[in-house]
């Protein structure tokens, strides 16, 4: 029997010809990533396990991101654990204030993953480098521990859902209206401990921002990972940037898929989810009677370039409706330098938004931007859940960059016309 994508990468990196469904393999690593939250948890592990040496300094990355700068003291002692561990290892790939950017945005953007990878971060969202051909994959802090000194991690191969795609977006529809429209369908267990490959003519209509979105978000149908095609799309942004070269696999055409579900992009519509989970899903026309207090436009999901051109081309000239808080936060600080260099902080600004330095803050209910009981916020994140960004009586509407700019501008949920 045939490999899907996924099963490939791991055949390959457990030094085995084949690996099916369910089996427990070994793999060496390529990446092992954590975050201002997680690493230092991974720190007392390692340290009380007895570890004296990273197993590669670099192949390791650590990325503050949450808390930073920091909000409180205990974000500042648990920055400063992580800035004296990757000092002390010479981690190469560490990234502090100034530098720093949010950790699923800026790996890609700086080379760090490449087609072909096994990756493992302890984060659920690291799930986003599928995009590029890797396989990557969220783990617990101990994993992580794990990884960081011995360069290996065990892993359950996943069984495959494929998702043939075809036909092409609308121009008012994006990545986070498809995963979210999937989603909706197959709901947040639907993908269980799954991997889901996404195939067919209609992936080369899909930027490298829309797939990175798409495969962000496979975490919250449940998935082990998302993977996409290595295309000339892939090819075109590896170009350049990856710090080594990028192996291709492809699925066997005799692989074997659990169920293969039809998406036909040219029927997405704008859609939202509602609370208090992501599966509960309706199209955006559907919510105008419901007001908002707040917009967030950022994440590691949806603060990319596209993402900011997109709000650009919304805001520009604009104002934001009165009572609304709008928070623009760029993933990365080469996103936000370039929004600066265009011009499209000015015009942020000058609708009445807020534009922030690159953090995950927000998302998680840590700061820049924690709701009140009873308000209401539009948010270009990945979860809703209760309490999510804030008090649990607060309600998140997770949505695309062009229906969370064309909401900020009339106070309502609102579908973006073309964008």
């Amino acid at each position: 029997m045939g490999m899907t994508m996924t099963q490939k990468i791991l055949a390959a990196h457990a030094g085995l010809d084949t690996v099916a469904p369910g089996q427990l393999i070994q793999a060496k690593l390529d990446i092992v990533l954590g975050n201002d939250i997680t690493t230092p948890v991974a720190i007392n592990e390692f340290n009380k396990v007895g570890f004296s040496q990273v197993f590669d300094k670099d192949k390791i990355a650590i990325v503050l991101d949450h808390f930073v700068p920091n909000k409180d003291i205990k974000a500042a002692e648990q920055s400063k654990q992580c800035r004296e561990f990757a000092c002390q290892h010479c981690v190469s790939h560490f990234y502090d204030v100034g530098k720093m950017g949010i950790e699923h945005a800026l790996l890609p953007e700086q080379g760090i993953v490449t087609a072909g990878d096994c990756i493992i971060g302890a984060d659920s969202h690291t799930c986003t480098y599928g995009a590029l051909g890797a396989f990557s994959t969220g783990v617990g802090s101990t994993d992580m521990a794990a990884g960081m000194a011995t360069g290996t991690a065990w892993f359950k191969v996943p069984a495959a859902i494929r998702f043939h795609l075809t036909g092409k977006l609308p121009a008012n529809c994006s990545g986070k209206d498809v995963i979210l429209s999937i989603i909706g369908r197959i709901g947040v267990d639907g993908a269980l401990y799954k991997s889901m490959e996404f195939v067919g003519e209609g992936v080369a209509s899909l930027s490298m921002d829309d797939r990175l979105c798409i495969c962000n978000m496979a975490i919250e149908a449940g998935a082990k990972n998302g993977i996409f095609p290595v295309d000339s799309v892939t090819l075109d942004y590896l170009e350049g940037r990856s710090e080594r070269p990028s192996v291709v696999y492809t699925a066997d055409e005799d692989a074997e898929y659990e169920q293969t579900i039809e998406i036909d992009l040219s029927q997405i519509v704008p859609t939202v989810a509602c609370p208090h989970l992501p599966e509960n899903t309706r199209p955006a026309a559907e919510l105008g009677h419901i007001k908002i207090d707040q917009v967030v436009i950022g994440s590691c999901t949806n603060g990319r370039m596209e993402d900011m051109e997109t709000a650009y081309r919304i805001l520009k000239g604009k104002s934001v409706a009165p009572g609304v808080r709008c928070i623009i936060i760029p993933a990365t600080m080469a996103i936000y330098r370039e929004c600066v260099e265009r011009g499209y902080v000015t015009a942020f600004i000058d609708a009445g938004a807020v534009v922030s330095t690159p953090t995950c803050g927000p998302c998680l209910g840590g700061y820049m931007g924690i709701l009140a009981e009873g308000e209401r916020c539009v948010a270009t994140t990945n979860r809703n859940f209760v309490g999510r960004m804030g008090h649990v009586k607060s309600e998140v509407y997770l949505a695309s960059p062009a229906t969370a700019a064309a909401s900020a501008l009339t106070g309502y949920i609102t579908a973006p016309k073309e964008v």
